[in-house]
């Protein structure tokens, strides 16, 4: 079988998941099992993509971006550098809470774009066509 997408050799991308074609996941980066990448996205460098994510078509994710499990990004998503999403409001390194059932989905919708080192706390959605300036923290909805 042929693969129709590109990964770099310095790169992880552990199975099962899907990627779909003409998308590039370049230089060190970990794709983790389960997630769902569309078609024609670009992955910048050192980009970690946790179990379950889902990704939409035509998403830029520039370098050194952490996507943790429960986000969920559509289509058209620009992702700036340096962007956390986080999963859990409340973590603690006594009481791990490690598992689907801990952590609060976050959505970004369609062609939103998010500027360089902000952080998506979890249980956010980022409405369509929104623009999050660089550095921003976003801790509530923002409005298509």
């Amino acid at each position: 079988m042929i693969k129709k997408y590109f990964i770099h050799e310095s790169a992880v991308v552990d199975q099962p998941c899907s990627i779909g074609e003409e998308t590039k996941v370049w230089h060190f980066s970990h794709i983790m099992k389960e997630c769902r990448i569309g078609k024609n996205c670009n992955i910048g460098q050192n980009v970690v993509i946790s179990p379950k994510v889902i990704i939409g078509n035509n998403v830029k994710i520039q370098n050194n971006v952490s996507i943790y499990e429960g986000v969920e990004i559509h289509d058209y998503v620009f992702c700036g550098p340096s962007i956390v999403f986080t999963n859990i409001l409340k973590p603690r390194s006594e009481f791990p809470q490690q598992g689907s059932e801990f952590y609060q989905k976050t959505i970004v919708k369609k062609s939103a774009s998010l500027g360089a080192n902000a952080t998506i706390v979890c249980g956010s959605t980022i409405g369509k066509y929104s623009l999050i300036g660089a550095g921003t923290v976003v801790t509530k909805d923002a409005p298509d």
